[in-house]
């Protein structure tokens, strides 16, 4: 059903309804949910916290991607939104979102397809834990069905103190830091090496409760992050950029992922 609904159609899953958006309208829906998540709700150090009149989080790359829709089917709420952009392999890394914060010249020679998915967010006053689950769902028929070899993107942390995130960046350093052969270079003026420059041991029970949502599941699926983490001060966020490799996803997470794409 998520294969169909991932070429144009619509899906279900649960008390949600999954589509691609269809309609300039449908992208400014999704581009006011992701105000109300990234703009209005700015993260601590953000250098300018009032929000601007547009009520829309747009950029150049939206032209370029397509928008995925959650949304509730009972009042038609939309609750989640991501954005996906396809590469054929390494040779298109430089066009994507990430590419503009991170230097990505060792994905260059990747051969597989690529998928990078961007501005994932749940509607601030929706807390049902099955929100994530739909759209890993319907991420993995659509990695299934195309062939997609390396996920890729940017997880973010709200606030640009690293102090506020030792723990879970130093869990990073520890277990999860790219393979050298594909770790992208520091491009971004602001940035903060946690890989260098953190020396603690981490304490797991914070590290897990600091780690975002998001990026847990990138790891949980044996993901990879850079070893340095760039400041938005605009957004007043940390983020990290995030690979998965599908082929090393551990077999029983492939399982899970694959019963709920059902």
């Amino acid at each position: 059903m998520f294969a169909a609904m991932m070429s144009g159609l619509t899906g279900r899953k649960g008390r949600y309804d999954v589509r691609f958006a269809a309609t300039p309208a449908d992208v400014e829906a999704a581009q006011r949910l992701r105000y109300l998540a990234f703009v209005a709700r700015r993260g601590p150090g953000a250098v300018d916290p009032k929000p601007d009149a547009s009520g829309l989080d747009g950029d150049d790359f939206d032209a370029l991607c397509r928008h995925v829709l959650i949304e509730d089917r009972k009042s038609g709420q939309l609750v989640c939104t991501f954005r996906i952009q396809d590469f054929h392999g390494g040779a298109e890394v430089s066009r994507s979102y990430s590419a503009q914060y991170y230097g990505l010249e060792a994905l260059e020679t990747y051969t597989g397809r690529m998928l990078e998915m961007g501005r994932f967010c749940v509607h601030p006053e929706w807390h049902d834990g099955d929100i994530l689950r739909v759209a890993w769902g319907a991420m993995t028929a659509y990695v299934d069905e195309n062939g997609v070899e390396l996920l890729f993107g940017c997880s973010s942390f709200d606030g640009t103190d690293w102090l506020a995130h030792a723990d879970a960046l130093a869990m990073l350093k520890h277990r999860h830091i790219g393979p050298q052969h594909w770790l992208p270079r520091v491009k971004a003026p602001n940035v903060f090496k946690f890989a260098a420059r953190l020396r603690r041991k981490p304490d797991a029970k914070r590290a897990a409760l600091a780690m975002p949502p998001l990026l847990k599941t990138y790891l949980m699926m044996g993901g990879w992050v850079s070893d340095h983490a760039v400041v938005d001060p605009h957004l007043g966020t940390m983020h990290v950029f995030t690979g998965v490799e599908i082929a090393l996803i551990p077999p029983a997470r492939k399982k899970l992922l694959r019963a709920v794409a059902l």
